[in-house]
């Protein structure tokens, strides 16, 4: 498919060329039109020494330094410090960046596109592009960023979408499918789903502008990154009731982002391609237009990216009716299967105990019984008390609550890492229940505020110098749960105390109330809601409703990894469910291939906190890229099979990771095959 495109590239360039002649003056031309979601766009261009599209000029060797660069004025950082801290922040937060974990031998900026450590630092010269996607209101400002590097051929044109994961904002992908991308020479189409850091404060009324320079909401106007649907006197209000809490978008937009992670993701695409032929489309005869140069018939395109934004590939691979996407690669997808029946999920033979559900249905089960595992006394006395947990002492609670997880569809692999997601399920469930039943930040759902914290616990105002840097330092979900209904008080959620126990249990009582409307049941008693938790349970389980994925992948090829310990977005309802569901939606003609590593998790920082648990995902992202590229380029090459691959942890983070720790995928995988009988996915151990 790609050989005809490289060749409908090539005549384009051709016919431009000649462009020009008096025998062209009466054709018809074909003008670049900008989509009218589109804002104003800013362009910068970096040189590739001073700075850079990849690493905002600290090369390979300033990504791995133990600290952040210093602004010059911490209280008022430019707008091109909060880019630089924002490009260290969140590259270091997708990857492990320990020589020994594999960085700068492994991947890294100066392992060049053939996987060859070189001795540069890996900057990367081009332009950048900015703009925001909106419709007009300037409530959704989901900020959308083109990367075209100055290597890029528009002979064989090519671009990737780099959709941030979690709740990262705009530079969330530069470490993942950006830096791929960059160094195959694409342009990159990066997106922040509308969830990007917005960090809103109420005592001074202050948001983030699109390059995150803080201004007030009235002086921001329609360039703020968010500010919530507030008048002034609700605005003053709460900030006296609730001192030094804040307000932050994927949260509290009330907008449901995550129902448009796919949609825009595709204006990504369509973004680029504007760029595209503005940067090398021939002038037109108005001397002002250009002539579209790239279309979605000759540039190859692949959606990719890692956890939420690897879920938003995958969304916008089924929504794509313009054929915008020619293929998907993602690692560890936080997708969403339509339906938990009509397709089975087996491993080494049996049955998985649960597949196919929602995240906040499983963020909220694991919010509940993480803390215990992770040694919560107070959280598991009080699930003994509510019936939801038995034992007689720390141990056997603990064990009784791994073996629920176990039950509720988590892989046993997961499970020495179950404690230390605690705290990013608890964050989970805080965000999202807020964000599917599109609250106020007055509401405080759940008796749940956020903001900062004393060391007693108690709410504290951030400081001006941290709102200053939000933009660079926070990834999207702003602040700690304030667990606004604890005994005595506000207080952080981990030191709140449930009216109903009289205990600290981390706030039990709060989270059993998200549990509950995430279920439409009382946690504790099983029986329907009620009253306004019935009101609140519907509205966040319509929310939910609005992300869900089809399966339907339009018969694009496409390459899934997932690490089989992800402890967070379990493959059991997330990978492995949806391989399922595209089997039964697609059947015979998917060209979706599944690739599940051992000893990998969704966070690879562990691979050098635990080596002897984790080895890196990242390197099978750069490796399913590289073979749905060579698909794409050459049809001839398959994309390899569906398989396990068998990884090899080390004994202690001073032995240096290598091939044989995180073996390649392999062509011809024998007993490690993962298969697909009608509507049956079977995994072996």
């Amino acid at each position: 498919m790609t050989t005809s495109k490289t060749a409908i590239a090539l005549a384009v360039a051709l016919s431009l060329g000649a462009c020009g002649s008096d025998d062209d003056d009466d054709e018809p031309e074909v003008l670049n039109q900008k989509p009218a979601w589109l804002g104003t766009v800013s362009t910068a261009s970096y040189d590739g020494t001073s700075d850079d599209l990849l690493t905002a000029g600290l090369g390979a060797t300033g990504l791995a330094a133990a600290a952040a660069p210093a602004y010059n004025d911490p209280a008022n950082p430019s707008a091109r410090e909060l880019r630089r801290n924002a490009i260290f922040a969140n590259y270091r937060a997708v990857l492990d960046i320990a020589t020994n974990s594999g960085y700068g031998t492994m991947y890294g900026p100066n392992v060049n596109a053939a996987g060859v450590a070189t001795n540069g630092n890996g900057m990367v010269a081009g332009t950048e592009y900015l703009a925001y996607t909106d419709d007009g209101t300037g409530r959704q400002n989901v900020t959308l960023m083109v990367q075209v590097p100055n290597g890029f051929d528009p002979v064989n044109p090519c671009i990737v979408t780099g959709t941030s994961s979690g709740s990262r904002g705009i530079y969330g992908a530069i470490g993942s499918a950006g830096e791929w991308g960059l160094k195959n020479n694409c342009a990159v189409a990066y997106a922040d789903k509308g969830s990007g850091t917005g960090l809103y404060a109420f005592e001074d009324d202050t948001v983030n502008g699109q390059n995150g320079v803080r201004a007030t909401r009235t002086a921001a106007a329609k360039n703020a990154l968010f500010a919530p649907e507030l008048s002034d006197a609700q605005r003053t209000a709460f900030a006296q009731q609730f001192p030094g809490r804040v307000a932050f978008k994927h949260a509290h937009s009330q907008l449901n982002p995550e129902k448009d992670w796919g949609k825009v993701t595709l204006q990504a695409v369509e973004f680029a391609l504007y760029v595209l032929n503005e940067k090398y489309g021939v002038v037109a005869r108005d001397n002002t237009s250009h002539i579209v140069r790239f279309t979605p018939a000759n540039t190859l395109t692949i959606a990719s990216s890692i956890s939420n934004g690897a879920g938003s590939a995958l969304l916008a691979a089924e929504q794509d009716t313009a054929g915008l996407i020619d293929a998907v690669a993602a690692t560890e997808p936080q997708i969403q299967p339509n339906r938990t029946s009509g397709y089975t999920v087996r491993q080494a033979g049996a049955n998985v105990t649960a597949q196919g559900k929602p995240l906040l249905d499983y963020a909220s089960y694991a919010a509940l019984y993480q803390p215990c595992i992770a040694g919560g006394a107070g959280r598991c006395a009080s699930l003994v008390q509510k019936g939801l947990l038995v034992g007689n002492d720390l141990a056997s609670r603990q064990a009784d609550a791994r073996a629920r997880m176990k039950a509720y569809g988590w892989t046993a692999d997961a499970e020495p890492l179950q404690a230390a997601h605690a705290l990013t399920n608890v964050l989970v469930a805080v965000t999202y229940v807020n964000a599917y039943g599109k609250f106020s930040v007055t509401d405080n759902v759940c008796g749940f505020s956020w903001g900062a914290a004393d060391a007693t616990g108690s709410p504290v105002p951030f400081t001006g110098a941290a709102r200053a840097a939000s933009f660079a330092t926070m990834n999207g979900i702003i602040g700690t749960p304030i667990y606004e209904d604890s005994v005595g008080g506000a207080k952080l959620y981990n030191l709140g105390v449930s009216k109903s126990t009289g205990i600290e249990d981390q706030a039990l009582d709060g989270f059993l109330c998200l549990r509950s409307l995430a279920t439409g049941v009382d946690a504790v008693t099983g029986a329907a809601l009620t009253g306004d938790l019935a009101a609140q349970s519907a509205r966040v389980r319509a929310g939910m409703a609005e992300v869900q994925a089809t399966g339907n992948l339009r018969g694009k090829p496409a390459l899934i990894v997932s690490g089989r310990a992800d402890a967070l977005i379990p493959v059991n309802h997330a990978s492995r469910a949806y391989v399922g569901l595209n089997a039964a939606v697609e059947g015979s003609s998917s060209k979706l291939r599944y690739i599940e590593v051992t000893n990998a998790n969704h966070f690879d920082s562990f691979s050098n906190a635990l080596p002897n648990v984790v080895v890196p995902l990242h390197v099978y992202l750069f490796r399913a890229l590289d073979a749905v590229y060579a698909n794409l380029k050459n049809s001839a090459t398959p994309l390899p099979p569906s398989q396990v691959v068998h990884t090899v942890t080390r004994a202690s983070n001073a032995v240096p990771i290598t091939v044989a720790n995180v073996p390649l995928i392999a062509a011809a995988p024998g007993n490690n095959a993962i298969t697909v009988s009608g509507t049956t996915v079977n995994v072996p151990d």
